[in-house]
């Protein structure tokens, strides 16, 4: 039985913080892959009223940074939440890969504040039974899960993650900031291709 990991997220823009924990669950988990998973309708920011880029320039972003020299043979894109239709749920997109692709154990792979509120989740509880949880720690921030989510029996594993935000990475380019430490030359170079984030 293979282990992948699914590594969902908005991905706008993705970053070497993406590609570092990436790299550091395919060691640390022994996975034979890490999916990465463009969210189509992120329906949270969706809700809060955050704009968001086009759902085909978030998979361009994210083809270029897993195909670009930071890359791994084991990254592998799939595209099953931009083409479908709705809003975007983990318990949804982990069902369709265990009925599309069974026999592997699927490693769902989420950073510390998504972890904390993994309560507000749509089928959390399903999703709990479904994988083992890998989570990303920022520096810094120490948030716990809520109660319910403790109480209920699952499989967590911690992991190191850089402290990059894509929200501090949009808000460099609107300002005509230089982002080429932050993120994959050619994810830069579409930014600056596509006039993305420029106020």
């Amino acid at each position: 039985m293979s282990r992948i990991a699914i590594f969902g997220g908005t991905f706008d823009p993705p970053h070497h913080a993406h590609l570092a924990l990436a790299h550091s669950a395919l060691d640390a988990l022994a996975l034979a892959e890490v999916r990465w998973v463009p969210t189509g309708e992120p329906w949270q920011k969706v809700r809060d009223g955050r704009a968001v880029t086009p759902a085909a320039q978030r998979v361009a972003m994210v083809e270029a940074a897993i195909r670009g020299e930071h890359g791994d043979a084991r990254f592998t894109l799939d595209r099953l939440e931009v083409e479908r239709s709705g809003p975007s749920y983990t318990i949804h997109t982990v069902n369709t890969l265990a009925a599309r692709e069974p026999g592997h154990e699927w490693v769902l792979l989420i950073g510390q504040d998504q972890y904390a509120g993994l309560h507000t989740w749509h089928g959390w509880r399903e999703l709990l039974a479904l994988v083992t949880l890998a989570v990303a720690n920022r520096p810094g921030v120490t948030r716990e899960p809520a109660p319910e989510v403790r109480a209920l029996p699952h499989r967590m594993v911690p992991l190191p993650m850089l402290d990059i935000s894509a929200t501090d990475i949009r808000a460099r380019v609107a300002a005509g900031q230089d982002i080429a430490e932050l993120v994959p030359a050619e994810v830069a170079g579409y930014i600056a291709r596509h006039g993305l984030y420029r106020r």
